[in-house]
């Protein structure tokens, strides 16, 4: 356990050390700077967050097969899978404030995961041969961000009408994990990661500053809340797995006990929330090169995983061991991001979430702002 933090927090440490002075050197000042932006201006600073994003979600589907060749892969693991969907789900949140009828809601969202199922499903079945079937209510690899994202859209407008719903989010969050659910309809996953949706939802833009103007608190807080984590599992020998953050597996699946479980999850949570914070610090508030990926996140998100899903049929991943291979593994994940940024797959999933669908007359989900 002792490793496991030594990794995790020298990871965090040196990542936000390095993009913090980056930061400063390189970037305008935050004060001032793009707090206020008008309709016609992009804000580069969530792109260029989620092009971050988008990278380390790749790269830790990449090295799953593998971290545990590696010491360093092992710690990179344990950084990216703290904070990488948290942060992604808390951008979706903030972004999800203006409302959306059901009708666009289906076409965004349920017409294109139906067509990715499919898609994927014919790739295993005549590509990589893998045993599985066609069906809808386990979602594949990684879609099941896009069914997550239906039923948060769907459910927020009116779970924000009760009084404590942020308690309640977090709550189910720390009991889902007490049930054998699995991937059904990705449940777990929809209830673990609820609270970070909520909580973008909420967020304001100007607060962003504050946490700018309060980095030191909250690198002590997080040291704090690290140090008391591997305190709690040391003294109570509790078995320890990045799939802690996965969001999916019971603590039954964890080997823990859900009493365990359950403290450790919270804790988790914790460390997520505050990594979201404090790596938005670093986050060049300015258009740069690849603030497209950024802009270009689905089409990275839905393929990536088809290429992962054939390399690992291969021992190619798995023989990765060294330093330089999993160097290698990075800059080859980087290098796919780019490439299903471009053009053609952008446009193909653009072309994918805008078919035509009957006009469904439901009203518009407005959102009650009401905490």
């Amino acid at each position: 356990m002792l490793c496991n933090f030594i990794q995790y927090f020298s990871f965090f440490l040196l990542f936000f050390l390095f993009a913090y002075l980056f930061s400063s050197v390189y970037h305008t000042e935050w004060k001032g700077c793009g707090i206020k932006m008008s309709s016609k201006n992009r804000d580069y600073f969530f792109d260029n967050y989620k092009a971050l994003l988008i990278v380390l979600v790749v790269v830790g589907h990449f090295i799953e097969p593998c971290y545990h060749n590696n010491a360093v892969l092992e710690g990179m693991k344990w950084f990216i899978f703290s904070f990488h969907m948290p942060a992604f789900v808390f951008i979706s949140g903030y972004f999800s404030r203006k409302p959306a009828s059901f009708g666009k809601l289906v076409q965004k969202l349920v017409i294109p995961y139906f067509i990715y199922e499919l898609l994927y499903y014919f790739l295993y079945i005549f590509i990589i041969h893998k045993d599985t079937g066609l069906y809808f209510n386990r979602p594949k690899f990684s879609l099941w961000y896009i069914m997550a994202l239906f039923f948060w859209r769907m459910i927020t407008p009116y779970l924000t009408r009760l009084k404590g719903h942020m308690f309640l989010a977090v709550l189910t969050g720390l009991l889902v994990g007490t049930t054998e659910l699995g991937n059904f309809f990705s449940i777990p996953r929809i209830l673990v990661f609820f609270p970070f949706f909520l909580a973008g939802y909420h967020f304001k833009r100007e607060w962003f500053e504050t946490i700018r103007e309060n980095v030191g608190k909250l690198l002590l807080l997080l040291t704090g809340i690290l140090a008391g984590g591997l305190t709690f599992v040391s003294v109570f020998h509790i078995h320890m797995t990045p799939k802690i953050f996965y969001g999916r597996y019971s603590y039954l699946d964890m080997e823990t006990s859900d009493p365990a479980g359950i403290i450790v999850r919270l804790t988790c949570y914790g460390i997520s929330f505050l990594a979201i914070f404090l790596i938005s610090v670093c986050i060049p508030r300015t258009r740069k090169r690849y603030s497209l990926l950024g802009q270009r996140t689905m089409p990275i998100y839905l393929f990536h995983g088809l290429v992962y899903s054939i390399l690992k049929e291969t021992p190619l991943l798995e023989s990765v061991t060294s330093l330089w291979q999993g160097g290698l593994l990075i800059v080859f994940c980087v290098m796919l991001c780019w490439i299903l940024a471009q053009d053609i797959p952008n446009q193909f999933v653009t072309r994918i979430s805008s078919v035509p669908i009957y006009r469904i007359s439901l009203p518009p989900l407005s959102i009650n702002k009401k905490i």
